[in-house]
């Protein structure tokens, strides 16, 4: 039904996360359409971004320098690294506008059934950034699933040579959540984690 060209742009679509083959074929059909005003600028800007866009060697953040630009603020606190799976996370955590530390990105979380072990992640990299005289504080700020815990119990047993108190973030009740729509898991560990008003 469709050219080369057309399937290989829906099978390029259909990997990224969240699109299947069909919202792949209806992203493309809608890029297609509007050629001038979203596919051109859009293939413009992932151009610039292959180009330009390079992972921090100190955090692993993305951005167009190297170290990135929170690396290299000497306004935000060195003595704080907050640990996260993802670019992604970090990002989401820097919109908060809540954290002024740094930052150390892992790369991913441990998994047996995915083949990914602590060679594949930046753990070395966070224990040696760990053992700097400046830094007091690690926050593990994983995602509340098995994985994500998993590496945070093996980052806390790695990090146990070093003089650096590791915290994490608290589990629990999310703002404006009401108790009738959560989880069990999620209740269990608002429970746990009580504290004295």
């Amino acid at each position: 039904m469709t050219g080369p060209e057309i399937e290989k742009l829906i099978q390029l679509l259909a990997r990224l996360p969240g699109l299947g083959p069909r919202s792949a074929r209806r992203a493309a059909l809608d890029l297609l359409k509007r050629r001038d005003a979203l596919l051109r600028p859009l293939a413009e800007a992932l151009n610039v971004a292959a180009e330009k866009i390079v992972a921090c060697a100190i955090c692993g953040n993305l951005d167009t320098v190297n170290p990135c630009a929170i690396c290299a603020d000497v306004r935000r606190d060195s003595a704080t690294l907050c640990v996260v799976e993802e670019v992604a996370d970090l990002w989401a955590i820097e919109r908060s506008a809540a954290f002024r530390g740094r930052y150390h990105v892992l790369g991913g979380v441990l998994s047996a059934l995915d083949g990914i072990g602590p060679e594949d992640l930046g753990i070395a990299r966070l224990v040696e950034r760990a053992s700097a005289p400046e830094v007091r504080e690690i926050i593990l700020a994983m995602n509340a699933t098995v994985e994500g815990q998993t590496t945070a119990h093996y980052v806390t047993d790695r990090l146990a040579g070093t003089k650096v108190q590791v915290t994490r973030l608290a589990h629990g009740l999310p703002v404006g959540g009401e108790l009738d729509y959560l989880d069990d898991g999620t209740l269990t560990a608002a429970l746990r984690a009580r504290r004295a008003i």
